[in-house]
């Protein structure tokens, strides 16, 4: 197997860099006056140069901003950054925020473009004020299952290098909290997570890029804890995402450690460890279907404890837009002929896992034309009410390992070679 290498280089944030304090600038931080003006007045003098935008212990209520290169946001101890809750206020072009196409009408709470050298950190906190979008968000998703309405997300970073979040909270976002988007040496630690367990597609982090460290992470939101993604098809044979290492973190509500469900450019090296999952809708999860395709592979899993999850690991490429094992599938379908689009998971490694579900252990739905192969189980243990549904899967093997169930086989599916247990149809 390929050892994963991840690597990540020091800030270049120069030590003597200024610092701009948006109380000097003319924020109030009283939570009702908008200081919209004075903290981009504050990040726009980071522009040339860099510097540290210093926000004291207060009530930043705001607008959209814009950040730029060697820029350090501080939330100091007790600082809340909030976001306006006038939908208007995110709109690119101004009209009814409900009848938008995708999500690309909406600015981004905080966003930035080909940058370098980037941090926010601090002990304090960023929030969305999503309460106003919701609710809509949510009636949307109950009409049409797996809808997700456009609205801004809280971060959103693109093709930015030597990028560092650490040691604040980013909560209650409209949509996804924090989006590096084809970012390279990314290093997300300490950081808190917060939305309510049924915020409609409340992502902690939807990350895309190369060679990333998150850690130390508590997350608890309303959708994917992480979501890997890559849904750029490349041109020339070059991994979208690839050199991940995520460790020491722990997921509560969510739907667990997902990569996908965008997979076109390729997702390989990744590696999940030392995490602890409790109360979340999936633990681990790769997902796709035919409209993306692309290959995911060389990835690892060890050292997992997870606690009252459903199910505990899902590997699928026929992905409905649905969580909680992607019930509404038809696992033995293929996919349609002649399409390109065709997923591809393999080599996937599970080491020393320990799970308590709900429902069933877990999935792994593959296509006739395409199996998943070559997945390793060693040393997990689940307790679960039923069983693992394999379907289109090669080179499955279980090795110490041990399923206690209350009903039902240990294994149903079929086209499925499984070694280590035997297989029921």
């Amino acid at each position: 197997m390929k050892t994963v290498a991840v690597i990540f280089l020091a800030s270049c944030l120069p030590l003597c860099a200024a610092t701009f304090n948006v109380r000097d600038a003319g924020a109030t931080g009283d939570g009702k006056s908008f200081d919209t003006a004075a903290i981009q007045k504050s990040l726009d003098a980071c522009r040339d140069s860099g510097g540290i935008v210093e926000f004291p212990a207060g009530d930043y209520l705001s607008r959209p901003l814009t950040i730029y290169s060697k820029t350090t946001l501080l939330l100091d101890d007790g600082a809340t950054l909030w976001a306006s809750t006038n939908q208007a206020d995110f709109m690119k072009t101004s009209g009814d925020w409900l009848k938008a196409r995708s999500s690309g009408e909406f600015i981004p709470f905080i966003s930035g473009k080909d940058l370098t050298d980037v941090t926010f950190t601090g002990a304090g906190k960023i929030d969305g004020n999503g309460f106003v979008w919701w609710p809509e968000a949510e009636k949307a998703r109950q009409i049409r299952p797996g809808y997700t309405l456009p609205r801004p997300n809280l971060i959103s970073l693109e093709r930015c290098t030597h990028l560092r979040v650490e040691n604040i909270t980013l909560e209650n976002s409209p949509k996804f909290h924090l989006i590096p988007g084809d970012c390279d040496d990314v290093v997300i630690s300490n950081v808190t997570f917060i939305a309510p367990e049924h915020a409609a597609n409340t992502d902690a982090m939807d990350p895309s890029g190369h060679h990333y460290l998150i850690t130390h992470c508590t997350v608890d939101v309303g959708d994917d804890d992480v979501a890997i993604k890559a849904g750029k098809r490349s041109t020339d044979g070059t991994f979208q995402s690839e050199d991940f290492l995520i460790t020491d973190c722990r997921f509560l509500h969510g739907h667990g450690m997902s990569i996908g469900s965008e997979t076109a450019g390729g997702v390989r090296n990744v590696t999940v460890r030392d995490c602890t999952f409790e109360n979340t809708e999936n633990g681990i999860r790769i997902k796709s279907d035919t409209r993306r395709g692309g290959l995911v592979e060389n990835i690892v899993y060890e050292n997992i404890a997870m606690t009252n999850v459903n199910p505990a690991i899902t590997f699928t490429t026929v992905y409905q837009g649905v969580s909680a094992g992607d019930k509404k599938q038809d696992a033995g379908q293929p996919g349609p002929s002649g399409n390109t689009n065709i997923p591809m998971f393999r080599d996937i490694h599970i080491r020393h896992l320990t799970a308590t579900c709900q429902k069933s252990a877990g999935v792994i739905l593959g296509l006739s034309q395409s199996c998943i192969s070559n997945v390793d189980f060693e040393d997990v243990h689940i307790s679960a009410a039923s069983g693992f549904e394999i379907h289109n899967a090669r080179g499955i093997h279980f090795d110490n390992s041990f399923f206690h169930l209350k009903i039902g086989p240990t294994f149903t599916g079929e086209n499925a070679e499984v070694t280590g247990f035997s297989m029921a149809k």
